[in-house]
C-alpha cells in the first residue's frame, strides 16, 4: 500500500451506495455500468476502464451475481489486472448454500425484505426499473 497518500480504492459495482464505515480513510474510484448511479467509471466489471495495477483494494459487494458464469473469471481477472502488486479484493456474493426459491422472507436489508427468490433472480422489486438488478449466476461454498 501506499505509504505517501492514501489508499486507491475502485468500488466496483458501487451503485448508489458509498464504502462501508468499516473501511479506512482512502481514495475511491466508483465504477458501474448503470450511468444514472453517476459513477467515476461507466463500465463493466467484465471490462473495467482503468490503467494496469494503480489500485490496492477492489471492493466489490452483490455484484458478481449479476454477470453470467462464464463471465466470473472474466471479472476477477480485471480485479487483478487493475489491483498493485499485493493489492486485495474484497468481493461480498449472496450465499445460496441453503437459499430455497420461496416468497419466505429471510431477513430485511435496507432495501427491503429479501426471499430467497430474491437472493437467487434479483430483487424482484426493483429488476423492472433496473435490468442491471436482475442475478445470471449464484454461489454455494465449492463455487467460491
Amino acid at each position: 500500500m501506499e505509504r505517501l497518500g492514501l489508499i486507491r480504492v475502485l468500488h466496483a459495482g458501487c451503485g448508489r451506495e458509498p464504502l462501508p464505515e468499516w473501511f479506512p480513510a482512502c481514495s475511491e474510484t466508483r465504477l458501474d455500468a448503470n450511468p444514472e448511479c453517476e459513477p467515476d467509471i461507466v463500465a463493466s466489471v467484465t471490462d473495467i476502464a482503468a490503467d494496469d495495477e494503480q489500485f490496492d483494494f477492489v471492493y466489490c459487494s452483490h455484484v458478481l451475481e449479476h454477470v453470467y458464469p462464464h463471465q466470473v473469471h472474466q471479472v476477477i481477472s480485471e480485479f487483478r489486472r487493475v489491483l498493485k502488486p499485493g493489492g486485495k479484493a474484497i468481493i461480498i456474493v449472496p450465499d445460496l448454500e441453503e437459499a430455497q426459491a420461496t416468497e419466505e422472507v429471510l431477513y430485511v436489508s435496507p432495501a427491503g425484505p429479501i426471499t430467497g427468490l430474491d437472493l437467487m433472480y434479483g430483487m424482484r422489486s426493483m429488476i423492472e426499473d433496473n435490468p442491471f438488478m436482475a442475478h445470471h449466476c449464484g454461489f454455494v461454498s465449492k463455487t467460491l
